[in-house]
């Protein structure tokens, strides 16, 4: 019943946030004046009609912007989810296993491919990020093992660290050699919604939001992977298949986002986070309420972001960075990872 109502609620919420910021910018814009705009598009009518202008600032401008937040943030955050429910440790997110560093590498890769248009740009980019983020996520379980126990989850994590770090030194180089697309690739580092159009926004929705729904369905094995890899063997569970279904799919996830919004952390360390504690580590509860406060969390960081003339990656950093650093002293006070 609590999760319903967190569910609800947050839902509402977001719709609230998302009308509320699609108003926010140079051309100040009422709630009425939105939602007039989209329901026009739909051919329902709500109150006076609205300029053609006013339309276009709404349906063109604003809302695949608006929407691709939400998108990011709930793939991003139902990744980190799901990571963490695999590996029982709250500091496993996208970020900080590699998978987003790996889905960077390849994304930066591809702007490098000497090849042109529209089934390029809409795809070719975040196949590159996607086989990135896969292969960065292999390459950590092949290097951390494949035993079982509490020493084999801290191990993924260092090693984590270790080849994200990897990943930035070879993100570092790219970009040396990058030549006249070294300012596409920064501005995608710092993460950011600039410029996203509909065909952009539906090319990295569907794998996104796919990914995401499937994850969230798979909450009974991914809950079982909370007692132990013996434990969910003797529920049934293939751990081998399931483990590998689920990286497969966080993977996707990110691939998406990242492709669609650049390098954007933390996310799917802070949100899911959050949501443990309010409700259980129950994957089946937190995924989808996971989903909806990345989204929250992402759409408010992209309209402060925009609002002052920053890249959404800085402010999720000045968010995320402290978080991790809270987690951490809390694991050295004795708080159980």
């Amino acid at each position: 019943m609590r999760t319903r109502r967190l569910a609800i609620g947050g839902t509402l919420l977001l719709v609230l946030v998302a009308v509320t910021a699609i108003g926010i910018g140079a051309v100040a814009l009422t709630p009425g004046e939105v939602i007039t705009a989209i329901a026009q598009q739909f051919g329902i009518s709500v109150g006076l009609p609205v300029s053609g202008s006013t339309s276009s600032i709404v349906i063109e401008l604003r809302a695949p912007r608006i929407l691709a937040a939400i998108v990011v943030g709930a793939a991003l955050a139902v990744a980190g989810g799901a990571f963490q429910s695999l590996l029982r440790n709250p500091l496993a997110d996208p970020y900080v296993l590699g998978t987003s560093s790996g889905a960077a590498l390849g994304a930066a890769l591809a702007f490098l491919v000497p090849i042109s248009g529209a089934a390029w740009e809409l795809g070719g980019v975040q196949v590159a990020a996607f086989v990135g983020a896969l292969l960065s996520v292999a390459l950590v379980w092949r290097i951390a093992g494949i035993g079982s126990g509490e020493e084999r989850i801290a191990s993924i994590l260092l090693v984590g660290y270790a080849v994200a770090s990897l990943l930035a030194a070879a993100l570092s180089l790219v970009m040396l050699t990058s030549g006249a697309n070294l300012r596409a690739i920064f501005g995608f580092l710092l993460g950011g919604l600039d410029g996203v159009s509909w065909p952009r926004l539906a090319a990295a929705a569907i794998p996104a939001v796919g990914a995401s729904l499937a994850l969230a369905l798979r909450g009974r094995p991914l809950a079982a992977f909370l007692l132990g890899d013996e434990a969910a063997k003797h529920l049934g569970v293939n751990v081998q298949r399931e483990r590998k279904i689920t990286i497969a799919l966080a993977s996707l996830a990110t691939g998406a986002a990242v492709a669609l919004a650049g390098l954007v952390g933390f996310v799917g360390l802070v949100v899911p986070h959050l949501v443990r504690l309010m409700v259980g580590p129950d994957p089946r509860a937190v995924l989808p309420l996971s989903a909806i406060g990345g989204a929250l969390l992402l759409l408010i960081a992209d309209t402060l972001a925009r609002t002052i003339g920053v890249p959404v990656g800085v402010i999720t950093a000045l968010i995320g960075a402290p978080f991790l650093l809270w987690l951490l002293q809390r694991a050295r006070a004795g708080y159980a990872l």
